[in-house]
């Protein structure tokens, strides 16, 4: 038996972050199986959860939303409620791509993505309204210079 995902698994899921809407054929072509061993392979690293979804990169700036915002958020609450709760909240708001529980000085990190200063300080006032946060500190980003880049599969 193999180990699991295996050389071939990696080329595909490094194939899958290069271009995701390729065809299961060229797929298959780029790293040496039958199509219906590549499709196999796919359903399994599916099943397995190393594929979540497949989704597409869009250009923020094509789109007007080209203002990334990084806050990081210090709280005194650290019980498992206030946690489900604080979790809820964030994730009920959409400007908010990527959220993360850190160590060291500051307990979150959160990546938020808005139009404008305006459309931020609307998000902030949610993102503040409904649990008590001790700091929230913000920094903008001047330029992407490697955004949503490929993970590392060797």
């Amino acid at each position: 038996m193999t180990a699991y995902p295996d050389k071939i698994d990696l080329r595909i899921l490094a194939e899958l972050q290069r271009d995701a809407s390729q065809s299961q054929r060229a797929i298959a072509e780029q790293v040496g199986l039958s199509q219906n061993a590549c499709w196999r392979r796919l359903k399994a690293l599916e099943a397995s959860g190393a594929i979540q979804r497949h989704t597409v990169v869009i250009d923020r700036s094509a789109l007007n939303v080209s203002l990334v915002v990084f806050a990081l958020i210090k709280t005194r609450h650290h019980s498992a409620d206030w946690l489900r709760q604080f979790r809820q909240h964030v994730s009920d708001i959409p400007e908010i791509i990527d959220f993360f529980r850190i160590g060291g000085e500051y307990d979150y990190l959160l990546k938020i993505i808005t139009r404008d200063m305006s459309t931020y300080d609307a998000v902030y006032k949610r993102l503040i309204e409904k649990l008590e946060l001790e700091t929230v500190t913000s920094y903008f980003a001047m330029e992407a210079i490697e955004e949503q880049r490929a993970i590392p599969l060797t």
